[in-house]
């Protein structure tokens, strides 16, 4: 699709006189019209679906299996609650749960009351990209990959027995290794770097950060993870949530971009937002 902008001038009875002006409505209708898209590839059937005797799909269908029997965790999915009102939090935890060492009071003091990555363009954490976008899981047998729609980030979770490597370069998404417990993948994710903020919200995180996932398939169309933060430098006891996600149907993920020279920090208010 291509948008050709015209500087011409409208009659003076409209009081539209300006080039400039004209460009800008053109471009903001050409926006509004655009707008309404909101995935890629609508309603093109997605392969393999199982069905209920009336065509609708079934997603209370046994969960699908490799030919190992390990439960295959393909698919685009989304959160149970991605968009809640403001203020309301993501993730259910327990305060008491959160409990913090000396060290991680320390850290917590440190913490910048500017530092809000999400106005600063910086990537969401682990669960938080699972969360507020669609994600699409791939299995390869020796290594699931996730490719998460907010800023259009991805990891690799290898499966192949490898181990952690002690001088790996501190990374936003961490380093993951996972195994099969049952019809759970149990996932240990460390390496990140100092300015990964901790999930939820800006808690404090030390060097021996572990965040372990448990990812379970209930059936087809449902699937679980649950989140434990284990960091006992700061926190005097690993803590745990879960989010729960279904699978969507009959499209594919955006290209979720945030561009560079953010305007939004300089607006934010307050301590806690």
């Amino acid at each position: 699709m291509f948008l050709v902008l015209m500087t011409f001038r409208f009659p003076r009875g409209l009081g539209l006189t300006k080039p400039w002006l004209c460009s800008a409505l053109l471009l903001f209708a050409f926006f509004s019209q655009s707008a309404t898209a909101t995935a890629q590839w609508l309603h093109y059937p997605s392969a393999g679906i199982p069905r209920t005797a009336d065509g609708k799909p079934n997603l209370s269908a046994p969960t699908p299996r490799f030919p190992d029997g390990k439960p295959d965790l393909y698919g685009i999915w989304t959160s149970d609650k991605p968009a809640v009102p403001f203020g309301e939090p993501l993730f259910e935890i327990k305060p008491e749960d959160v409990v913090l060492t000396p060290e991680g009071e320390a850290l917590q003091r440190q913490r910048k009351e500017n530092y809000f990555p999400g106005a600063q363009c910086l990537p969401n954490n682990l669960a938080k990209s699972a969360a507020v976008a669609p994600f699409k899981i791939l299995d390869f047998g020796g290594t699931v990959v996730v490719l998460y729609e907010a800023n259009t980030i991805f990891r690799q979770i290898f499966v192949d027995g490898r181990e952690f490597s002690g001088d790996a370069n501190p990374a936003w998404m961490g380093y993951s290794i996972g195994k099969w417990e049952g019809d759970v993948l149990v996932v240990d994710t460390t390496g990140f770097n100092d300015q990964e903020p901790i999930l939820p919200g800006r808690r404090p995180h030390s060097d021996a950060l572990h965040i372990i996932e448990r990812f379970r398939r209930r059936d087809f169309g449902h699937l679980e993870i649950e989140f434990t933060i284990d960091d006992p430098k700061v926190y005097v006891k690993p803590w745990t949530f879960k989010l729960n996600h279904h699978l969507l149907l009959d499209m594919e993920l955006l290209e979720y971009i945030c561009n560079e020279n953010e305007k939004d920090l300089q607006h934010m208010v307050g301590t806690d937002r």
